[in-house]
């Protein structure tokens, strides 16, 4: 269950804050970030799933760019966090998985659903004081969300 308070999903607007358990069951929210670091936030699917692997493992083959670039990297799916802890050990991923079991967050986030049949593979930078600063969604080519987010974190 989350914790969410609905604020926006637009660029330029405040970011939902939220609490979710990650694959450690440890609970995190967005707020934790807040005056800290910028968070790059990707919602994705399905955990095992062949798009979403290769998704999480670019954003893997990347992170130290992004920590490079003072940013966190955290994956969101409406996965269980046993299987997040599968998933991660499987494909070595460093960063966090957070589990939205019932994709409350992601409705807050407008990534909730694609034709009603699966949640969607959409991704937010979010800036050091809790503002979306871009948004960017393309559900069949996971490793664009990563050049994407290189791309505009560099222009920041």
């Amino acid at each position: 269950m989350s914790n969410a308070t609905k604020t926006g999903n637009q660029v330029g607007q405040t970011a939902p804050d939220f609490a979710l358990p990650d694959q450690d069951e440890h609970l995190v929210r967005l707020s934790d970030y807040r005056g800290k670091q910028p968070v790059v936030l990707f919602f994705y699917p399905k955990d095992h799933s062949p798009v979403c692997t290769q998704e999480a493992c670019a954003f893997r083959d990347a992170y130290e760019r992004f920590l490079e670039m003072g940013a966190e990297v955290i994956g969101i799916s409406a996965d269980s966090a046993k299987s997040h802890r599968s998933f991660a050990q499987r494909n070595r991923l460093p960063y966090r998985l957070l589990a939205d079991t019932d994709s409350a967050v992601h409705a807050l986030y407008g990534a909730k659903t694609l034709f009603g049949l699966m949640n969607n593979r959409v991704t937010f930078i979010i800036d050091r004081q809790g503002v979306i600063r871009h948004r960017f969604s393309d559900m069949m080519n996971g490793t664009a969300h990563v050049d994407e987010m290189l791309r505009v974190l560099q222009s920041l």
